[in-house]
């Protein structure tokens, strides 16, 4: 059985086995300082980052994925927006409905919250994560630009 509940201080080392997967997959190197730091926003109640995790009950409860999500302000309007930054699930894992119960979560929390929306980005060639997302929303037409400033 999955369940979702929102992070521990016990949860940090799953969470960082789990978060050094889904940066290998991405091919990036996330310093070990922005790591620490990304932990302590989820578990501060005060940041507006936060996560959900899944955890599978039985044999032994073990966290088998993660959603990092940034819930901000937007100009059109005055609800709050949630980003869906960063989903991983564990790859012996996949394939069980766990992204979709992570995604659909967040949807039922936001929903409950008064969030006006939900939105995350993904690569293009990511099939296997847009067929997840297109059960719940089509693509947008939209093109990302990004600047690095440090």
């Amino acid at each position: 059985m999955i369940t979702m509940r929102d992070p521990i201080p016990d949860d940090e080392a799953a969470w960082r086995r789990l978060w050094s997967g889904y940066t290998r997959f991405y091919e990036t190197d996330v310093p070990e300082p922005v790591t620490a730091a990304t932990w302590r926003r989820i578990l501060d109640p005060d940041e507006p980052v936060f996560a959900r995790l899944a955890v599978r009950s039985e044999p032994k409860a073990i966290v088998v994925g993660f959603a990092v999500c940034v819930l901000h302000a937007g100009t059109w309007t005055t609800a709050p927006i949630c980003y869906l930054e960063d989903l991983f699930v564990d790859p012996l894992s996949r394939g069980e409905g766990i992204g979709r119960a992570l995604i659909g979560d967040l949807i039922e929390r936001g929903r409950a919250l008064g969030w006006a929306r939900l939105y995350w980005h993904t690569r293009i060639g990511n099939a296997p994560a847009r067929r997840l997302y297109d059960h719940f929303t089509a693509a947008e037409d939209y093109v990302r630009y990004r600047l690095f400033l440090t």
